[in-house]
């Protein structure tokens, strides 16, 4: 597949129904429209000035579509060179100031100094099983704000890893072979 392109279509914000092309890339797989959808109609209220973590970004597609939705400001991490150039190019297109892309490992990632997010995504590669160590350094590290939410996208067969007691899911659907999930992170008790 060297040389052969994908595309990626945000559904909302200033930039509705602008495609971007990305590189297909082996275990890249973009969050879908519908999925998509859904996800921005349960975040509708908190995506606005919303400071958002993309941990996995890929394609760009949900930190992109935070972004054309208001975030004030989305960092999306990407460890794979040829989509982290793709997310480079995607920014200056949109001019989306407000983007930061970071070319690094999600762990590698979390072990520096934390800054506090109200949105988390967190739809890592289906073979791996990264998840669950990721969700733990969110909350250990101090990654998270009081009340953040954090969306999860695994694959069917995948069972949810345990998650930090403070987080409790409150939404759940399943689309294809993809199972998604909101989570809210409760304030700890002071």
């Amino acid at each position: 597949m060297s040389g052969s392109k994908q595309t990626l279509r945000i559904i909302g914000g200033q930039w509705r129904r602008r495609r971007l092309h990305f590189p297909a890339i082996r275990g890249l797989r973009p969050t879908g429209d519908r999925i998509r959808e859904t996800v921005f109609n349960w975040l509708q209220a908190y995506v606005p000035g919303a400071h958002c973590l993309d941990l996995f970004a890929g394609s760009g597609a949900m930190g992109l579509e935070a972004a054309s939705r208001g975030a004030a400001r989305v960092v999306m991490v990407e460890r794979s060179r040829p989509a982290y150039q793709a997310l480079l190019a995607h920014r200056e297109l949109l001019d989306a100031n407000m983007v930061e892309i970071v070319c690094d490992d999600a762990r590698r990632f979390l072990r520096r100094p934390p800054q506090r997010f109200d949105i988390v995504f967190l739809d890592p590669p289906f073979q791996s099983d990264i998840i669950g160590a990721c969700c733990k350094m969110l909350e250990e590290e101090g990654w998270l704000a009081p009340n953040a939410h954090i969306y999860l996208e695994l694959d069917k067969a995948t069972p949810l890893p345990p998650l930090p007691a403070t987080w409790e899911i409150i939404r759940e659907q399943g689309a294809g072979q993809v199972t998604f999930r909101l989570a809210r992170r409760r304030a700890p008790e002071e």
